[in-house]
């Protein structure tokens, strides 16, 4: 900067000399926009993303300004006004320097945010509609910065404000704990992602549903009585959570079954076998089997193992497997026993 400066040093006039060197610094951030634009374009049209290409719409303008503010600079340290004039000239260009690059790294990053969160909204199943709230929660922290920093130009004292903001901060942490626990708790959904939307889980309080909204501050799940429940984040991250749906959406279905003493063991294993492999709900792959479990007190207990094709369909596949059971069974003569009890009487002699 002083090289091209004292190069521009060509007259005896301090204020034609200060216009050259302005003048300079227009022409230079003209060709550095240039440069900014053209080549940097042609490069970002290689990639597959246009989160670049948006980017450098964002950032070329700034740039062009900021040399300008620059040459701006140099033109009256140039001129070496007084003291005063010098600090309020620094002190304008500056704060204008502040607002432009504050816009910008807003605008950039609601770029990254936007892209991150649609990715994430993909995956989770995060609603988009908190993108907004995100993003205005980050412009509330830019504008923050930005003050400070133009305070700090301006040789403000701006440690009563901050004594003054932690007091605020903290009153407003203590009235709004539960808000704030079900927001980190939401952060952690999003981060460990134990669900996604259209997931079955089960809570430790034992209701089971359909994960249908995830939100900052709650999830919503839909029972199969069509019943709406809303769980607060804060909660979800502290307990146990029982995703039916995961790490595949298959569910696994057990259907126990007590047979007669006497019965074919192995006509009951072939039967249960086709019954599972006739059924539209259940999965050939992998395939049903089953499993004599043990010698009951009064029948041979089986159990029917197969696979559903999703959670949703539990219900009515057991329904379909125990109905399609009973009537087979009877069909071919396997008897089904029940709890009973044999009273014997006896005269005494």
């Amino acid at each position: 900067m002083e090289r091209i400066v004292s190069y521009l040093n060509i007259t005896d006039s301090k204020a034609l000399n200060a216009l050259l060197i302005f003048a300079a610094f227009v022409i230079l951030a003209r060709i550095v926009d240039f440069l900014v634009d053209k080549p940097f374009r042609r490069l970002a049209r290689f990639t597959k993303s246009e989160l670049d290409d948006r980017i450098i719409d964002v950032v070329h303008r700034p740039v062009f300004f900021t040399i300008i503010i620059i040459g701006a600079l140099q033109s009256v340290h140039f001129v070496k006004p007084s003291e005063k004039t010098l600090f309020y000239a620094n002190g304008i260009l500056y704060t204008l320097l502040v607002l432009i690059w504050g816009v910008a790294v807003a605008r950039v990053s609601n770029l990254f945010i936007e892209n991150a969160l649609q990715k994430v909204a993909d995956i989770t199943g995060l609603r988009k509609d908190v993108i907004p709230l995100i993003e205005n929660v980050w412009k509330v922290v830019i504008v923050v910065a930005g003050l400070m920093i133009a305070f700090s130009v301006w040789n403000i004292n701006i440690t009563p404000l901050l004594a003054s903001a932690g007091i605020v901060g903290v009153a407003v942490a203590l009235a709004a704990k539960d808000t704030l626990s079900n927001f980190f708790g939401g952060i952690s959904v999003f981060v460990d992602r134990p669900y996604k939307i259209g997931d079955y889980i089960v809570l430790e309080t034992g209701e089971r549903g359909e994960v249908i909204d995830i939100g900052i501050r709650s999830t919503r799940i839909k029972t199969r009585d069509d019943i709406l429940i809303s769980i607060p984040n804060s909660i979800i991250a502290n307990t146990k959570i029982i995703n039916e749906s995961a790490p595949v959406p298959n569910f696994r279905v057990r259907i126990p079954i007590g047979v007669a003493y006497g019965s074919d063991i192995d006509l009951v294993e072939k039967l249960l076998i086709e019954i599972a492999l006739k059924n539209d709900n259940v999965l050939n792959d992998p395939p049903p089997r089953v499993r004599f479990r043990q010698f009951g007190a009064s029948s041979l207990n089986f159990e029917l193992l197969c696979w559903a094709k999703e959670p949703a369909l539990r219900g009515r596949t057991i329904h379909e497997l125990n109905t399609a059971i009973y009537k087979t069974f009877n069909s071919e003569g396997i008897k089904i026993p029940f709890p009973q009890m044999d009273v014997h009487f006896y005269k005494e002699a």
